[in-house]
């Protein structure tokens, strides 16, 4: 079960990116929107969010491959860490009850951070990433 969990959270969290990235590039708008609302505006300069969409559309399809994993998850985890630090009041008040601009429906970026710091964690126990599948004979992992 292990091996298929990790698969589908591998494959899930990059399908995210790749989701993400798509939004950059077909709906710049929202994206500096976003970026304006829960980033201080950083990067929301319309090129800026097409660069970012193309990275975050490599990046996901890399994650879901499974390949250079040990260069691409700290950059994924740092993207993920990013995004959840920018809606860090739906984090710890979802409701709204104390914190002013608060929305529950925010909340999982803690759990997709938490999903990718354990895909980093179990990079040797993912079986079916294609780093792990096309390791030359005799190599450790």
């Amino acid at each position: 079960m292990k091996r298929w969990g990790l698969l589908l959270l591998r494959v899930t969290m990059g399908w995210l990116l790749v989701l993400w990235g798509i939004d950059k590039l077909q709906n710049v708008a929202h994206a500096q929107a976003v970026a304006e609302t829960y980033y201080f505006g950083i990067g929301a300069h319309f090129v800026v969010q097409q660069i970012f969409g193309v990275l975050e559309i490599m990046l996901g399809a890399m994650v879901i491959l499974g390949r250079h994993r040990r260069r691409l998850y700290p950059v994924m985890l740092f993207v993920l860490l990013f995004t959840a630090v920018g809606v860090w009041r739906s984090i710890i008040d979802p409701w709204g009850w104390f914190l002013d601009g608060s929305n529950a429906l925010f909340y999982p970026s803690a759990i997709i951070a938490a999903g990718a710091l354990l895909l980093w964690g179990m990079i040797d126990e993912d079986e079916l990433a294609l780093d792990t599948i096309m390791m030359p004979a005799g190599r450790t992992r």
